[in-house]
């Protein structure tokens, strides 16, 4: 039986930027919940998160000069300045078990530490075998194999299902004392055309039990669920989507309105004391985010969904002229749009903007993009300023499925404290994201092509530089005959590990 430092290995610290060295890079001890499961456990929640993202991007200004489009419309008019690929060395798997890996080295988690993990993912590899049984390598060799979960899937939906999952599991009588670990991970990627400016890749882990950082509300999750071909993968031979992109932004907001309005009527019966509920009663807006001015029009849509609640309100007189607007017109009133953006700029900015450097800087991460803009927004503050406050998340996935759900962060800000915790493992986000190595427009160009080509191609070796990998990350080493998948990790001094 192996240690879990035998497991992981040794980072080489010496040579690059990104490293997880206890002077950049230190480990977080965290605590197991206890063994007394016999008392209802308290303030369940995220107890640590850790996010990976790609080593290499390509620039959205260079971009849109490779693609001979007008500029702005990448950076101004989709809110896009970088977007993170990956080469053929790294799939699903290979960004998950690096996400797991990093979690749990810089958390000093114990595999046995673990209870239950499950994922969430669109991005499909294989139609039977799932990402979270590719990840039990990392558990398996220290016989922690009793652990329930599994994949769970719809479009960039499947992250939350998994929260959501896990807190239930540990706030039920199959709870066992152990945390449960949530991993939402994709890659993507968009055939030749308008839509490939939107892609990205990452993946997040999140470890989920008591006395979190991060508590999940009681009572409040507000879910809107609804058949609808707006974003779908119908070829299975293939990684690209079928989009219809005005559908599908259509039937976002419409999620959120639904979603918002049932949110709101569940928080004032619950945690919120007064007659009602808008957006200034709550510290932080995070959404899934496809790209960042759809988010940018969705918290002026929160506060359209506001002004129709209380129209009479002298707050609202700028817009008061859209009172009588039909609720179904309105997702295609373009001068309600820019009122609304207008009207709620100072809210977006400090409400949610915090919330978008991952998205901005990365990509859209699908499953992992909502979480992505909690790290951003943790990342953005100290202790002192998150302290009890409270942000509402906003998931979706096409097809669709969508909630609307809230955390409140920790009141305690003593040194060592859960919240401590987890802002000093956020704390380096900048430094990573600027550890990147930049790429030319036609290299991602060649990328997207080589991955269209060998897609499920079996034989195959990757050919992707491993030298610009962040240290400590899997990557595909081979596929065989049979398409079984061989990961090693780059960047340690022992040479590469084989599993």
């Amino acid at each position: 039986m192996k240690d879990s430092s035998a497991l992981f290995g040794v980072l080489d610290v010496q040579s690059v930027l990104y490293s997880f060295s206890k002077d950049k890079h230190p480990s977080i001890e965290i605590k197991m919940p206890g063994a007394n499961i016999n008392s209802w456990p308290e303030n369940v929640g995220i107890v640590a998160m850790e996010i990976y993202f790609p080593s290499q991007y390509v620039d959205q200004t260079e971009l849109e000069k490779f693609d001979g489009i007008p500029a702005g419309k990448y950076t101004i008019g989709l809110g896009q300045d970088k977007m993170g690929f990956c080469s053929d060395r790294e799939d699903v798997h290979s960004l998950c078990l690096t996400v797991v890996q990093n979690l749990m080295q810089r958390n000093n988690i114990k595999p046995s530490d673990i209870g239950r993990l499950e994922v969430g993912t669109e991005t499909i590899i294989d139609k039977s075998k799932s990402v979270k049984s590719v990840l039990m390598q990392l558990f398996q060799e220290e016989d922690n194999t009793d652990m329930e979960g599994i994949d769970t899937t719809n479009a960039c939906y499947g992250g939350t299902n998994a929260l959501f999952n896990s807190v239930n599991w540990v706030e039920s009588s199959s709870w066992n004392g152990k945390y449960a670990l949530v991993v939402c991970g994709d890659i993507a990627v968009y055939a030749t055309g308008p839509a490939r400016c939107t892609g990205g890749a990452g993946a997040i882990a999140m470890l989920v039990g008591p006395n979190a950082a991060a508590i999940l509300d009681r009572g409040v999750r507000a879910s809107h669920m609804e058949h609808v071909y707006d974003f779908y993968k119908p070829d299975l031979s293939s990684e690209y989507p079928v989009v219809d992109g005005a559908l599908s932004i259509k039937c976002y907001l419409k999620a959120l309105d639904k979603c918002y309005q049932r949110y709101k009527t569940k928080a004032l019966s619950t945690y919120h004391q007064g007659s009602s509920f808008t957006m200034a009663d709550v510290d932080s807006f995070c959404f899934h985010t496809p790209f960042c001015k759809l988010v940018q029009k969705s918290v002026a849509r929160l506060m359209f969904n506001d002004f129709i609640a209380s129209p009479d309100n002298p707050k609202y007189a700028e817009v008061s002229a859209f009172r009588d607007v039909n609720p179904e017109e309105s997702y295609s009133n373009k001068d309600l749009e820019k009122a609304f953006v207008k009207a709620s700029a100072e809210v977006f900015a400090k409400k949610t903007q915090p919330s978008l450097k991952i998205a901005n800087q990365v990509g859209n991460m699908y499953t992992p993009s909502v979480y992505g803009s909690l790290c951003s927004y943790i990342s953005s503050n100290d202790v002192a300023s998150l302290a009890n406050k409270r942000a509402v998340l906003f998931s979706y996935g096409s097809g669709l499925a969508s909630s609307m759900y809230s955390v409140r962060f920790s009141e305690d800000t003593t040194p060592g404290s859960p919240l401590t915790k987890l802002v000093a493992s956020l704390a380096d986000l900048n430094t990573r994201l600027e550890s990147r190595r930049k790429v030319e427009p036609s290299l991602f160009s060649d990328a997207m092509k080589l991955r269209e080509d060998t897609h499920h191609q079996a034989p195959y070796t990757p050919v992707g530089d491993l030298s610009s990998l962040f240290p400590g990350t899997w990557y595909l080493a081979s596929v065989d005959e049979k398409h079984r998948r061989k990961y090693e990790v780059a960047g340690y001094t022992n040479g590469h590990q084989k599993c």
